[in-house]
């Protein structure tokens, strides 16, 4: 079918923008790393995608879906930014690490510093990261939470299996405590999988036991 030649220009348009949108980068203020803008990106990518699928219907409306899908990527990109920004600045100096993912959020909680050793029972010095945690989450409605657990390779997979399961519990149920509904929360004990060092050092074994909330944008709003 053939394509309009203005729906063309404007489809030619987004797609420039959205490489320069993603070769554009800014410091980050807590790492020192360059990064590129989440929201420039996913706006680029939303109006990019979404002209490529109107592209095979020439018409007012194919032309709108574009910019729509833009203005929605945007927004969802805006919106994680922001949620970003204010966990990094609470979580600050905690020991708690923040990754970003494309659109999920990742809070790295060390077991050694949530837990004591071998118990699912959070540490009430660990309360107040929580806290503030919880603060952000509670303000920012419109994102789902995974609460997932892990340990280390020490001791029988049953017995790791449960530990991890317990203390994404544990964690899940204090969130619920601070008004996060449960309709936002799933909750998942990995055991013994998925470490992110060697179990051959105590070092990695530390960190290896941990929690890990991912925060995703819910596809409902």
């Amino acid at each position: 079918m053939k394509i309009s030649t203005p729906f063309m220009k404007t489809l030619t348009a987004a797609v420039v923008a959205g490489v320069m949108g993603v070769g554009c980068t800014t410091l980050n203020p807590y790492t020192g790393e360059e990064q590129t803008s989440k929201t420039v990106k996913y706006g680029a990518i939303g109006a990019i995608t979404c002209g490529l699928i109107g592209a095979t219907r020439d018409s007012k409306s194919a032309r709108n879906a574009a910019l729509g899908c833009g203005a929605i990527g945007a927004g969802i990109g805006a919106y994680m930014d922001s949620q970003e920004k204010e966990l990094r600045e609470e979580l600050a100096g905690t020991g708690v690490g923040v990754q970003r993912d494309g659109e999920q959020i990742h809070l790295i909680m060390p077991g050694d510093i949530t837990f004591q050793t071998d118990r699912y029972a959070i540490d009430s010095g660990f309360y107040p990261v929580l806290d503030s945690v919880s603060k952000v989450l509670y303000k920012f409605k419109d994102t789902n939470l995974e609460v997932a657990g892990f340990t280390d390779s020490v001791g029988s997979d049953s017995y790791n299996q449960e530990l991890s399961e317990k203390r994404a519990n544990s964690v899940a149920s204090y969130l619920r405590q601070r008004e996060i509904p449960n309709n936002r929360l799933r909750v998942v004990g990995y055991g013994e999988r998925y470490p992110v060092a060697p179990n051959e050092t105590e070092a990695g074994r530390s960190k290896n036991r941990r929690v890990e909330l991912t925060i995703t944008p819910d596809p409902q709003n």
